[in-house]
């Protein structure tokens, strides 16, 4: 009776993970197929899930009549740059945060917390008025000082859980043998904050990579624009161009898919042997 019912649980666990694999990959899918068809095929009646003839043809209109190569240059060059230095920035204070006490850290740590709560487009007015006494609207090194302000304090957050995981006695016995605070941090503690730090990168990469508002708000030249803006201009007021939308999107996609399909190999390693040391 026990084997019977560990039987049906196993098959009603795959049959609803089943599904919810479905319904998570289906609108990828659907995307993908979608760009490879013709145009006047994309609202042809009955539907084909699966088109008798494929076209490359979105993808080339969206190369030669779109300037897409310079959005995707200008959003990995905005992402890469903001996200390692937001990660760099936030691992110094996290480690700062776990390691010392003093006065102020209590509010620091509600502060960096509240301002995850405070939603984008309520600075978007005073923002904008910022950078253009700057004179940074329209400015790539503008974004990316934007995305780093945005993204350290809740990668502050997390990264200071990773180091309040780690020993004390790791970082006194490196010292101990020699090593000043920062080489202990840099030569001791890092490499067991592996895991951590290219969960921070990748965290920050995407919401940069992905970030619309603030992309739409400061970005006015096509030179400087980013992919979601880009995306965003697809839409008009009396038509969208799926073709060129879905294409656009596959290709949006793929950086971020080829990143955790390498990070997560170094995450499984950075786990085990944080495992193993500790």
């Amino acid at each position: 009776m026990i084997g019977k019912e560990s039987t049906a649980g196993r098959a009603t666990k795959f049959t609803f993970l089943g599904l919810w694999l479905v319904f998570t990959v289906f609108p990828l899918y659907w995307i993908t197929i979608t760009s490879l068809k013709a145009p006047g095929d994309i609202f042809a009646f009955p539907i084909a899930y699966w088109p008798e003839h494929f076209s490359l043809e979105n993808y080339s209109g969206l190369f030669g009549k779109a300037d897409f190569g310079v959005y995707l240059t200008n959003s990995l060059i905005v992402a890469t740059v903001a996200a390692s230095i937001a990660t760099v920035i936030s691992m110094l204070s996290a480690y700062v945060l776990a390691r010392f006490e003093f006065r102020t850290k209590s509010a620091l740590l509600m502060a960096a917390l509240v301002t995850q709560m405070i939603p984008t487009f309520i600075a978007l007015g005073p923002l904008y008025l910022l950078m253009t006494d700057l004179k940074m609207v329209d400015n790539r090194l503008g974004l990316i000082l934007v995305y780093i302000a945005v993204c350290i304090p809740f990668c502050t957050v997390m990264l200071r859980g990773f180091f309040e995981n780690i020993p004390d006695a790791l970082e006194e016995a490196a010292m101990i043998d020699g090593l000043s605070r920062f080489g202990a941090l840099f030569r001791v503690l890092l490499p067991v904050m592996r895991p951590g730090i290219i969960a921070a990168f990748i965290f920050n990469f995407v919401n940069c990579w992905n970030e619309l508002f603030l992309s739409v708000t400061l970005m006015n030249s096509d030179s400087n624009k980013t992919v979601p803006t880009a995306l965003n201009g697809f839409i008009s007021s009396f038509n969208i161009d799926w073709g060129s939308m879905s294409a656009a999107a596959v290709l949006t996609i793929l950086p971020t898919m080829v990143l955790f399909a390498f990070a997560s190999r170094h995450i499984v390693q950075g786990l085990t042997a944080g495992a193993v040391k500790g």
